[in-house]
């Protein structure tokens, strides 16, 4: 009979919880959850060897064990340090994290076009949420932009090099759930950009998750681009028989119209079951598809202003403590939706 794993225990701000050993400090914090919680904008769990990018995740480490207690020299990436027994975190309650996050922030939107008003990932887009938290109102650089032009890597998928903060997860998809990867990271230093080699055209039959696992407005869906911002389109859960996945995805809606397909994805914004390109970009008729019901967006942002679930509950809901809630959400999520500013 094997002998039962001893789990170790660990506190970020102040919030002690119990993780397998070899647990990393983002995944012991996403077991806590709420705003212990940093944000991660390169590292993805379902994909192997992601993280430790883009530096959004750094954290203070003010006890490093139970056995050695000193305190690490230098903020850790969380994606990719792991926990140990006693091990004490501190992350929105250190100001060394919040300074460095800040610093980050500004450090990605550097090259960063900043154009959320034309962009089809405003309202879902990691960097603009790190932004509104973190972002400075003014660059203090005086040297220009690098820019690109707007270039279609596949039939159905337009990439705009200028808004890519070069996480690597759209590499690291196409390399673990396609047959064959044709597109990578090139060049090295200021100079590096995504891009396909040889000028060869991405049509596997997955390639199209390439663009939910992106965080900022750099991989967008052709079939759906300028067709409706996403707060005016409705989520609804929904299903269809397909061979190649599971046919599980959400439908963005306005009325009665289909206006893109992404698949389904968890509270941390990772996709929980990869989808096909034909359910992505083909299925656009409301009758190939079952419907199940509007989706709960659980996350701040302004899809959330939407309402479209049952507003006049949820005002209820927050005048009558006693009531019943709906949706697992709590006094809290309910609050921060309504109160998130509109862009």
């Amino acid at each position: 009979m094997s002998e039962e794993i001893k789990k170790i225990k660990i506190t970020i701000d102040g919030k002690t919880t119990e993780v397998l050993p070899g647990t990393s400090i983002l995944e012991a914090a996403r077991q806590i959850g709420g705003r212990e919680v940093p944000p991660a904008m390169c590292y993805y769990s379902k994909l192997e060897s992601s993280g430790g990018r883009c530096r959004t995740c750094l954290v203070e480490v003010s006890k490093g064990s139970e056995a050695d207690p000193r305190p690490m020299p230098k903020l850790v990436a969380s994606c990719r340090t792991y926990v140990m027994d006693g091990m004490e975190v501190k992350n929105l309650s250190s100001e060394r994290t919040r300074e460095a996050r800040k610093a980050v922030t500004e450090f990605l939107l550097i090259n960063h076009p900043l154009d959320c008003p034309v962009c089809d990932q405003a309202g879902e887009c990691s960097l603009q949420d790190l932004g509104y938290d973190h972002g400075a109102e003014q660059t203090r650089t005086e040297f220009e932009r690098r820019t690109f032009d707007a270039d279609d890597i596949g039939p159905n998928i337009k990439l705009n090099m200028n808004r890519c903060i070069l996480c690597a997860r759209c590499v690291l998809t196409a390399s673990q759930i396609t047959e064959s990867r044709e597109h990578g990271i090139l060049f090295r230093g200021d100079r590096a950009e995504i891009s396909t080699y040889l000028n060869k055209a991405l049509d596997s039959d997955f390639v199209g998750n390439i663009i939910d696992v992106c965080p900022v407005g750099a991989l967008t869906d052709r079939t759906a681009r300028f067709l409706s911002r996403v707060w005016f389109t409705k989520p609804m859960n929904a299903h269809c028989a397909c061979e190649k996945c599971s046919g599980r995805a959400v439908l963005w809606m306005k009325g009665d119209e289909i206006v893109r397909v992404t698949a389904r994805k968890n509270q941390w914004n990772e996709v929980e079951d990869w989808i096909c390109d034909t359910c992505r970009f083909e299925k656009k008729e409301a009758e190939k598809w079952t419907i199940e019901g509007p989706r709960h967006v659980d996350r701040h942002s302004v899809i959330s202003l939407n309402h479209y679930e049952n507003p006049e509950y949820e005002h209820r809901l927050l005048d009558n403590p006693d009531a019943k809630e709906i949706s697992g959400r709590d006094e809290e999520d309910i609050k921060a939706k309504n109160t998130f500013p509109n862009v």
